[in-house]
């Protein structure tokens, strides 16, 4: 069985390993997303930040810190988390897309608050 569908998710845990998480790759509204799970909370990132991440980090040439923020506080500069919520990223700001429950995606120039 293909790992990483939502059949046969990752299973992972938060940086401090208090949580468990699963993550998987699917398609919504014609545009192929990384679906997260943390309990009932269910995210969707656009699958594109893979690409522009991995640009990103070829770009900047050595190790970069991942960053570990809540949402609602701020990343610290010059992390990946910092870039990946930046107007300066190729979205223009998140790469959240929506809840699972809702349609709007967030990132292409909207920020969250």
């Amino acid at each position: 069985m293909e790992i990483g569908t939502k059949e046969n998710p990752w299973k992972l845990k938060t940086p401090p390993l208090s949580s468990e998480y699963e993550m998987y790759i699917e398609e919504k509204d014609g545009k192929k997303v990384i679906v997260c799970v943390v309990g009932k909370t269910t995210l969707l990132y656009d699958f594109k930040c893979i690409a522009d991440l991995h640009a990103m980090l070829k770009s900047h040439g050595d190790w970069m810190e991942l960053g570990s923020a809540d949402e609602q506080k701020e990343a610290k500069a010059g992390t990946v988390e910092f870039w990946g919520r930046s107007e300066s990223n190729p979205v223009k700001g998140w790469y959240v897309c929506s809840s699972a429950h809702g349609s709007s995606w967030l990132g292409r120039g909207n920020q969250r608050s």
